[in-house]
């Protein structure tokens, strides 16, 4: 089965948009586990504008089941990582000021970087995962990295899907299977849903995670938090 882990990013959203402290970060954090999801997964970006360095710290002890860290490494967030010592750091190049992540590390172009980056994690007990395009070459570049993982970003196969056209998912069948080959778990995410994600999993093999937040907080408003966190369990197995 493969595994949920929520991204929890717009619940802060949520919380920071009154400066008080609903809802709890740390309560739905809880509760998300409680429900059968078995991960949590945050992104916090340099301006705190919805995961606050802070709550990275404060999910530590919150976190049973696997911890996810995403973001780009600049000095602060590699410190923040290496303090905490999650189960999974996810390396995502997002710019200072990005929106959201829209696309995946050049692992040819910064090989190095990504080279001693990784390794400074992997020496404190950190797995690493690397969000990627599906263009084999950067996939077969990831492994020399020492990587761990790829999480491949699927914000392509989610547009495609939603217009009807399922051939969309070809390349990142083909990018599972290369990393599975050159020694790389394969974990996805990035506008996955209720309406694509049974598709998606019935198709790409080795896939051990996905990572899903904005959709699943949106569709929770109307069905309600447990019983979505379920429904993806469902469609996971």
């Amino acid at each position: 089965m493969t595994k949920l882990s929520v991204n929890i990013n717009k619940i802060a959203t949520l919380r920071n948009s009154r400066g008080g402290n609903v809802p709890n970060l740390l309560k739905v954090a809880t509760d998300i586990q409680d429900f059968g999801a078995e991960g949590i997964t945050i992104h916090p970006r340099p301006d705190e504008r919805h995961i606050r360095y802070q709550d990275a710290y404060d999910l530590k002890s919150i976190v049973t089941t696997e911890y996810n860290i995403e973001g780009n490494p600049i000095d602060k967030f590699k410190q923040m990582v290496l303090e905490i010592k999650p189960t999974q750091v996810t390396l995502v190049p997002d710019s200072v000021d990005q929106l959201t992540s829209n696309a995946g590390w050049d692992t040819i172009t910064h090989q190095s970087y990504l080279q001693e980056v990784i390794a400074e994690f992997k020496n404190a007990g950190i797995r690493t995962s690397i969000f990627i395009d599906t263009d084999l070459k950067l996939i077969e570049a990831a492994a020399k990295t020492g990587a761990d993982r790829v999480e491949l970003y699927t914000e392509e196969f989610a547009t495609q899907y939603e217009k009807g056209n399922k051939e969309a998912v070809k390349p990142y069948v083909e990018a599972a299977v290369l990393a599975n080959e050159v020694g790389l778990g394969v974990n996805a995410g990035h506008d996955l849903s209720l309406d694509n994600i049974q598709f998606f999993k019935q198709n790409i093999p080795h896939l051990a995670e996905v990572s899903i937040g904005h959709a699943l907080i949106s569709e929770s408003l109307y069905l309600g938090l447990e019983n979505v966190v379920n429904m993806y369990l469902h469609r996971l197995q």
